[in-house]
């Protein structure tokens, strides 16, 4: 059975920063770490600056458990609910949860996909991420969200019905979309790893060769932009000159960016900062820009921080690690974290970009 809750009104999407990559051993050499319990949580801080960003006082909470694993995250202003909501996939439970403000949890859409997954009951065999995945708005406030399961993006309309969006390349099926992005001229940006198929890069199911990053043209024109072994989470920097993109990739752990061209094209990607060689668990997920052009991107351990130009600057580290996130509150200045089975926040000091 098919259950939506209506009355989105649009909500901005992210963006991105500038360029210089630094390595984990550079970060660890320049790092002064303080580490200090938070609530739910802790806070590295490893430069002043960051303290401009997040204060001292500033307190992680955990505000739901207990889901498969959650993930894409997104504030939408919502009529009715005091100050907004949020929007976020539960992959393994095939379902969008809608978190409002005033504390209350609802499934906003389920079940999203009502195939045969193959029978795979545990949410840590890839054949159970066959939900939904990364979530956003589109300028009219319609909720359009990456589908594992069924291979596609989807966009819900006004009147409640699903639309797909785009589930397929060059006439072969996409592999699994997992996040996106809009850029202000209505364009669509994807990636489409293989992380929704069992075997991956090697099931027989997948049509494509390559695992990309993708521009929806607003007149239905569909260009694959890059590759990356594992392409994820995506934002803009605050002028769209460069897109930021996660890979996820365990043996090359990088946040990547690209320069954009008029046509929104990108150009030959960059390392903006490798952690490939971190301890930590976790791999570059999730990521978001704020308005004053730094990446908070979820990463081993924790939400990472990073300066335009690529400094290390802190890590919020709630108690479980984080997958995706999001600015929200009336001001923005609120960041939401998923993370494996819980949902976070924390109150930050600078609001996210595109508002």
């Amino acid at each position: 059975m098919l259950r939506i809750t209506l009355g989105v009104v649009a909500v901005l999407a992210v963006s991105g920063c500038d360029d210089r990559s630094m390595t984990t051993q550079e970060i660890g050499q320049s790092a002064v770490e303080e580490v200090t319990e938070r609530g739910a949580g802790s806070v590295l801080r490893l430069t002043p600056e960051f303290d401009e960003l997040v204060s001292a006082d500033a307190v992680i909470e955990k505000l739901a458990d207990g889901f498969g694993f959650t993930e894409g995250p997104h504030w939408i202003e919502y009529h009715g609910l005091y100050g907004g909501a949020v929007l976020f996939s539960d992959i393994p439970g095939n379902q969008i949860m809608l978190w409002s403000s005033d504390h209350s949890m609802s499934s906003f859409l389920t079940p999203v996909f009502e195939g045969d997954h193959g029978g795979a009951e545990e949410f840590m065999d890839p054949r159970g991420f066959i939900g939904p995945n990364g979530i956003t708005t589109d300028a009219e406030g319609r909720v359009t969200f990456a589908e594992h399961g069924n291979r596609q993006i989807s966009r819900i309309d006004a009147d409640g019905s699903r639309v797909v969006v785009v589930d397929a390349y060059e006439g072969k099926r996409l592999n699994s979309p997992n996040d996106l992005v809009f850029h202000s001229d209505g364009s669509l940006y994807f990636t489409d790893p293989p992380y929704g198929l069992a075997q991956q890069d090697e099931d027989p199911s997948k049509e494509l060769e390559v695992n990309g990053i993708y521009r929806l043209a607003t007149d239905g024109r569909l260009d694959l932009l890059a590759t990356q072994t594992r392409p994820n989470g995506l934002a803009f920097s605050p002028d769209e000159s460069k897109l930021y993109v996660a890979n996820s990739d365990a043996t090359s752990r990088q946040w990547m960016v690209y320069d954009v061209d008029e046509s929104g094209r990108l150009g030959d990607g960059q390392v903006f900062v490798d952690v490939t060689d971190d301890p930590g668990q976790g791999a570059p997920d999730g990521l978001k820009v704020d308005e004053m052009g730094n990446l908070w991107g979820t990463g081993p351990g924790g939400v990472w921080v990073f300066s335009p130009t690529g400094e290390h600057l802190g890590t919020i580290q709630p108690t479980e690690r984080p997958a995706n996130l999001t600015f929200g509150g009336g001001d923005g200045r609120t960041l939401f974290m998923t993370a494996q089975s819980g949902f976070y926040r924390i109150r930050v000091q600078v609001a996210g970009a595109g508002r």
